[in-house]
C-alpha cells in the first residue's frame, strides 16, 4: 500500500508501532511537528534537473505592510493542500515564499508608523533617529511629520518590512504551510530588482517600453500616477450646477458640471453630433462665465444626450472623458491642476480678461474644494449661477488604496505594451488566456473582458521612493535640459543599480545635474512591475551561473499560479503579459483563483467595517488543522463565510482520526492498565484481509482513492476532502463499530467465538484502512497526520514524503466484493440500536430475537456479515434475515445469527414499528473523546422515498416482533 516497507509486490505493510500515548488530542501538535519538520527538512525542494519531475508553484508574495487577515490564511490553505498531494505523488515540489515590501502602502505605513516623509533635497543622515516608533493606529498630519532624506526613508521602510515579514512568517507557520523557507525573496531585494532592471532594458531594446508626456491618473494624496488596473470605482456625492456660457450676442446657452472649479481648463463645449437641440450651434463660439475665454462648439458621440443638459465643457482634465475629446478633436491643453490637487500658482495665459485673472488669483494655491467654493460664490454674483446647486451621487474613479478621487495631470511617465494600443498584442494575449488553465473555468472571462476592455498601455512608472528604480540617466544639454529621447543605460551585468548614487559610464559624480552632465531617472517602478516578474525572479531567469539556468530549466514555465480573483486584471495579467514579450510562452500552466471572505452576516471583511478577524486567533482556539479543515472546505472561485462552526467539525475530525487510529493501534497491546507503553512491529498483509465485511472496505477505499486524486488533478480540493471524509465517518461509526469485537477476538453478546482468520481479517483491514486515511488526510490535516503516522511508523520518515495511495493494491484485495455490503451492514446495526434508543434503554441491552428485512440484494449482503451485526448490536438470540414483503412462516436464522442461516419469514417491511430512526453518521454526532464511533443510527432509513411507501436503496427494518432483553444493572457511583 506504500512504497515504504513493502513485501514483495504483494502490497504488504510492515508497521513499526510506538507506544501510545493515554490521551490524544490536537492542542501542542503544532509546536511539535514544526520543530521537526524544519529540522528534517521534509518541505525542502530536493534540486531535481528533471522538468517533469518538478511541480513548481509561483506563491503569491503577500502585501506585509497590511494587517493581517483570517482571508491569508484562506486562499493558501488552498495552495498547500496542491502542494502537499504533489509532493506525495512523487514530485520535487518547488514551494518558495516571496514578500511584496514596496509600494505606495508600505510607504504610507511608514509615514505614520515612524512620522516621517521624505524630502528629496535633504542629504541622508547615518544618525537618523525616528520620532516615533509606532503610534498605535493614529495618522500623523502631514505638517507633523518630520522630512528625512530618501535612503533616510528607504532604510526606515526596510526596518518596518522585516519586522512585517516575521510575523506574516510565524502565522504561516503556524498554519503549516509546507513552504521550503530556503527559498524565500523580498521584491525590493537584490535579486528581484535585478531581474525587474534587467526584463526593463531588454523591454527597451526591443521598443516594448516608451516614455510619453501625456495626461494621466493621478492620485494627489500620494503623489503619484495611477494605472488602470489600480482604478477602483465609487459614489462620490457632489452637485450639479447649472452654469450659462454666452454668445457673442450675450444670448446664454447652459451646461450642467460637479466640477466648476475647473471652468478657466474650459477648451470647448460638446454635444452629441445627433442631437437637434444642439445641431444648430455646431461651429460656433461662446465664451466663458468669468473668465471670457472664447470657446467652440463642437460635436462628439460620446457625448450623452440624457446627461445633464446633453452639452458638457471639456477642461483639461476633469475626467478620462476629456482626454478622449481633447485627443482626438486636438483641443489645446490648459491644466489648472498641480499634482499635489491644488490649483497653479499662476494665473495663465489664455486668461486675458482684467477681472479675470483677477478671480483667478483668487484660487491660486487652494484645493479643489476651496475652489470650487469661491468660482460657485462668483458665479453666483455675475448671474451665471441658474438657481441653486443641486445635490448628486457620481461614480468616481479612486486609487485603490486611496481616499480621495484622482485627478488627470499631464506628466512624463513610462508604459509597457500590453495590448491596449496594439491589436496584434490584444489578439496574442487573448490567445495565451486560452491556453491557460482555469480553475474554476468560469473565471476565464474576467481575464479576456479586462483584454478587451484595454484603452492604454501599462502604466509602470511612479513618483515615490521605496521601490525599485528605473536603471537610467540622460545626458544635460548646454542649458542643463535633459534628453530624454536617448536615454543611458548600464550593462546588465552591472545591475542592479541606483542612478540616483550610481553614474553612468563616461561620467563621473560631479557631473551629475550639471550643465552637459547627466542626471538620474528618479521614478522608480510600479509594484506591479516587479511582481508580474515573481515566475522569472523564483527560478532565476536570465542568471549567468549554471545552477541558476538548470533551476530555470527544472521549473519554468512553472506549473501554477493561485491567487485571488480580485487581482486577475493586475497580477495575473501582468505576468502573461511579461512572459509573453520577455520567454514567448506562458509563465504556468494552471491558476487557481480563490474567492472572498465573508463575516458571519456574509459582508465582505474590512477593517473599516470592524468585522475583520485576525488569523493567529481561531488557530489557537481552535489548532491549524481545524483552520486548514474549514479553508478546504470552500470551493474555488467561490466567497465563503467566516464559519467557526466548520472549524469545530474540522477539530472534531482531526481528534477523532487520533482516537479512531490510537484504538486499532492499540489492540492486542494494551496491559492491564489499558497502557500502551512498548513498542510493537505488526504485519498488514491484503493477502489476510479473507471476510467479505473487512473486503467491501477495500473496495470502498479503492473507489475513494480514485474519486479522491481525480479531484485534486484536477485542483478541486474541496471536492476531494468531501470525499475522503465521507467514507472515513462510514469507516469509523460503522465498520469499526461492526468489527471491533472480532478485532478483539471476543464474542460477548453470541458466543461465536471468531477465528484466528477472522480476526486477523479484522485488524488488518484496521491497519492499511487507518494508514490510508493517514495519507488521504495528510494534506488537509498535516499536524493530526504525522502525528498518527508516527505511531503507525515511527522512525521511519514523514507521511508528508509518504506516497500517495493508489486504488489498485485495495481493488486487489477486495477480490471483487460489493462496496455496498458496508452499507448494508451499517444500516442494520442502526436499525438495532435505533431499537433501544426507541425503547430508551442503553445500548449495552441485549437484543433476544430479532429479524432484519431487505431486499433481496440486501438479504444476501447482511448473510455475509451476520456475525459481525449481530455481536456490535448484542443480539444474544436469535437475529433472523427475511426479504420485505415475503410471506411468514419461513424458517428462523440461527441464535447465534451465523452467515449460514436459513432466511425467516416475515412481513416486517421498511415501514415496520421499529424502523426508520433519527441518527445519523454525520461528524456533528461523533464525541471527540470517542474510540470507536457514534452511538446514533443511520441517516439512510428514512427518506421521502419510504414515506410514500417506497423502499429507500440500502433500507433495513427491524419486524416488529423483535424482543429486548433486560438492560444491564447500572454500576454503584464510588464515593470520596
Amino acid at each position: 500500500m506504500t512504497d515504504q516497507d513493502t513485501t514483495g509486490n504483494t502490497g504488504a505493510i510492515t508497521a513499526n508501532l510506538s507506544p501510545l500515548p493515554d490521551k490524544v488530542g490536537v492542542d501542542g501538535l503544532e509546536d511539535i511537528w514544526r520543530k521537526n519538520w524544519d529540522d528534517s527538512g521534509v518541505n525542502a525542494f530536493q534540486g531535481s534537473r528533471d522538468r517533469k519531475a518538478v511541480f513548481s508553484i509561483d506563491t503569491p508574495p503577500p502585501t506585509v505592510s497590511g494587517s493581517l487577515h483570517v482571508g491569508h490564511v484562506f486562499s493558501y490553505t488552498h495552495t498547500d493542500v496542491i502542494a502537499r498531494f504533489k509532493r506525495m505523488q512523487g514530485y520535487d515540489v518547488f514551494y518558495p515564499m516571496g514578500w511584496d515590501d514596496n509600494g505606495l502602502p508600505t510607504e504610507r505605513r511608514v509615514q505614520n508608523y515612524y512620522g516621517v516623509r521624505v524630502d528629496t533635497s535633504l542629504k541622508y543622515d547615518p544618525d537618523f533617529k525616528p520620532p516615533f516608533e509606532g503610534t498605535t493606529g493614529k495618522k500623523i498630519e502631514a505638517r507633523d511629520q518630520v522630512p528625512i532624506s530618501r535612503k533616510n526613508f528607504v532604510e526606515l521602510c526596510e526596518r518596518l518590512t522585516k519586522r512585517d515579514e516575521q510575523q506574516f512568517e510565524e502565522l504561516w507557520r503556524a498554519l503549516g504551510l509546507s513552504i521550503d523557507w530556503s527559498q524565500t525573496y523580498h521584491t525590493i531585494g537584490e535579486h528581484p530588482q535585478r531581474v525587474a532592471q534587467k526584463a526593463f532594458l531588454r523591454n527597451l531594446a526591443r521598443g516594448e517600453v516608451y516614455q510619453q508626456d501625456a495626461p494621466g491618473l493621478w492620485d494627489v494624496t500620494f503623489q503619484t500616477a495611477v494605472a488602470q488596473a489600480e482604478l477602483e470605482s465609487r459614489e462620490y456625492p457632489g452637485f450639479y450646477h447649472k452654469i450659462a456660457f454666452h454668445f457673442e450676442d450675450g444670448t446664454p446657452i447652459y451646461i450642467e458640471t460637479t466640477r466648476p472649479e475647473l471652468l478657466a481648463a474650459c477648451t470647448s463645449l460638446i454635444a452629441n453630433p445627433d442631437d437637434p437641440r444642439y445641431q444648430p450651434y455646431f461651429g460656433k463660439s461662446v465664451y466663458s462665465p468669468l473668465f471670457h475665454v472664447k470657446l467652440p462648439i463642437l460635436a462628439h458621440p460620446a457625448a450623452e444626450m440624457d446627461k445633464g443638459a446633453g452639452i458638457a465643457m471639456c477642461c483639461t482634465f476633469g475626467d478620462v472623458t476629456d482626454v478622449q475629446w481633447w485627443r482626438e478633436l486636438k483641443l489645446p491643453t490648459r491644466p489648472i491642476i498641480q499634482r499635489n490637487g491644488r490649483i497653479v500658482m499662476s494665473t495663465p495665459d489664455w486668461i486675458t480678461d482684467q477681472k479675470g485673472r483677477e478671480i483667478f488669483a483668487m484660487t491660486e494655491g487652494k484645493t479643489a474644494f476651496s475652489a470650487r467654493k469661491i468660482i460657485v460664490e462668483q458665479l453666483r454674483d455675475s448671474g451665471d449661477l441658474d438657481g441653486e446647486p443641486t445635490p448628486t451621487k457620481r461614480m468616481t474613479n479612486f486609487y485603490e488604496k486611496g481616499d480621495k478621487p484622482l485627478e488627470i495631470v499631464t506628466s512624463r511617465q513610462w508604459y509597457l505594451r500590453n495590448g491596449g494600443t496594439d491589436e496584434a498584442l490584444n489578439a496574442e494575449l487573448i490567445k495565451r488566456g486560452k491556453e491557460l488553465q482555469f480553475h474554476p473555468d468560469f473565471m476565464r472571462v474576467r481575464y479576456e473582458n479586462w483584454v478587451h476592455g484595454l484603452n492604454g498601455d501599462w502604466l509602470i512608472s511612479r513618483q515615490r521612493f521605496f521601490g525599485v528604480p528605473f536603471p537610467l540617466w540622460y545626458r544635460l544639454d548646454e542649458q542643463g535640459e535633459p534628453d530624454y529621447e536617448h536615454p543611458l543605460t548600464p550593462n546588465e551585468d552591472e545591475l542592479p543599480i541606483d542612478p540616483t548614487s550610481d553614474v553612468p559610464h563616461g561620467y563621473d559624480e560631479s557631473q551629475r545635474d550639471q550643465p552637459n552632465g547627466f542626471m538620474a531617472e528618479h521614478d522608480i517602478m510600479d509594484t506591479w512591475a516587479t511582481s508580474s516578474l515573481t515566475p522569472q525572479i523564483v527560478t532565476h531567469w536570465a542568471e549567468p551561473d549554471e545552477a541558476s539556468k538548470a533551476l530555470f530549466q527544472a521549473t519554468f514555465p512553472m506549473d501554477l499560479r493561485p491567487q485571488g480573483q480580485d487581482i486577475i486584471r493586475t497580477w495575473l495579467f501582468s505576468s502573461i503579459d511579461r512572459a509573453h514579450l520577455e520567454n514567448h510562452c506562458l509563465p504556468w500552466s494552471h491558476t487557481t483563483l480563490s474567492g472572498w471572505i465573508l463575516d458571519p452576516d456574509h459582508k465582505k471583511m474590512s477593517k473599516s467595517k470592524g468585522n475583520v478577524v485576525v488569523p493567529n486567533e481561531p488557530i489557537k482556539k481552535f489548532g491549524a488543522d481545524a483552520v486548514r479543515y474549514w479553508a478546504a472546505s470552500a470551493r474555488l472561485g467561490l466567497d465563503a463565510t467566516y464559519d467557526e462552526g466548520q472549524m469545530k467539525i474540522g477539530r472534531r475530525l482531526a481528534i477523532k482520526l487520533l482516537n479512531a487510529t490510537k484504538f486499532a493501534l492499540a489492540i492486542g497491546r494494551e496491559d492491564d492498565q489499558h497502557h500502551v507503553a512498548q513498542a510493537a512491529t505488526a504485519q498488514w498483509d491484503p493477502q489476510q484481509i479473507t471476510e467479505p465485511l473487512d473486503r467491501a472496505v477495500m473496495a470502498s477505499l479503492a473507489a475513494v482513492i480514485d474519486e479522491a486524486t481525480e479531484n485534486l488533478n484536477a485542483y478541486e480540493h474541496s471536492k476531494a476532502l468531501e470525499t475522503i471524509e465521507t467514507f472515513f465517518w462510514r469507516f469509523c461509526d460503522d465498520y469499526i463499530e461492526l468489527v471491533k469485537n472480532r478485532a478483539y477476538g471476543t464474542a460477548d453478546a453470541t458466543g461465536h467465538v471468531p477465528s484466528a482468520e477472522a480476526i486477523q481479517s479484522a485488524r488488518t483491514t484496521l491497519g492499511l484502512g487507518l494508514d490510508a486515511f493517514a495519507r488521504l488526510f495528510a494534506p488537509y490535516l498535516p499536524y493530526a497526520t504525522e502525528q498518527i503516522w508516527s505511531w503507525m511508523h515511527a522512525l521511519q520518515g514523514s507521511v508528508h514524503r509518504a506516497p500517495w495511495p493508489t486504488s489498485a493494491p485495495y481493488a486487489q484485495a477486495a477480490h471483487g466484493t460489493d462496496p455496498n455490503l458496508l452499507l448494508w451492514a451499517g444500516n442494520a446495526l442502526a436499525e438495532l440500536r435505533g431499537l433501544k434508543s426507541q425503547a430508551k434503554v442503553s445500548m449495552k441491552t441485549p437484543i433476544l430475537h430479532a429479524t432484519l428485512t431487505a431486499t433481496t440484494d440486501g438479504v444476501e449482503a447482511l448473510r455475509q456479515a451476520l456475525d459481525d451485526i449481530a455481536e456490535a448490536g448484542r443480539v444474544t438470540g436469535e437475529l433472523g434475515l427475511a426479504e420485505a414483503g415475503a410471506g411468514a412462516g419461513a424458517v428462523g436464522a440461527g441464535a447465534t445469527g451465523s452467515a449460514g442461516a436459513a432466511v425467516a419469514g416475515s412481513t416486517g417491511s421498511a415501514g415496520a414499528a421499529v424502523a426508520g430512526s433519527t441518527g445519523s453518521t454525520s461528524p456533528a454526532n461523533s464525541t471527540p473523546g470517542d474510540t470507536t464511533g457514534t452511538t446514533g443510527t443511520s441517516s439512510d432509513t428514512t427518506t421521502g422515498a419510504e414515506s410514500a411507501g417506497e423502499v429507500p436503496e440500502f433500507s433495513v427494518s427491524i419486524a416488529d416482533d423483535a424482543e429486548l432483553g433486560e438492560p444491564p444493572a447500572k454500576k454503584p457511583k464510588h464515593k470520596g
